[in-house]
């Protein structure tokens, strides 16, 4: 049996990882942790005896900034595509 050229169904389905309303709660998230890291950054370089583990917040504010661009890209290029 041939497969038919004309679905009835042509959306496609996005898995629940890629959802909008789970991109939007992700960035939202990763602001949070982005917010956290600075106030991290801040306070690693107000005491001197902490300045060893400036790494840990640098780390948590570079990872949660690549999220959340990421995850804007890929939303952007799905509006701007459709």
């Amino acid at each position: 049996m041939p497969l038919d050229q004309n679905p009835l169904f042509r959306k496609v389905i996005l898995p629940w990882y890629d959802a909008e309303k789970v991109c939007f709660t992700v960035i939202l998230f990763m602001f949070v942790i982005f917010l956290f890291g600075i106030v991290g950054i801040a306070e690693v370089l107000e005491k001197i005896e902490y300045n060893e583990y400036l790494w840990v917040p640098v780390l948590l504010v570079a990872m949660s900034a690549w999220v959340i661009a990421s995850i804007s890209i890929r939303l952007i290029k799905r509006y701007t595509h459709s």
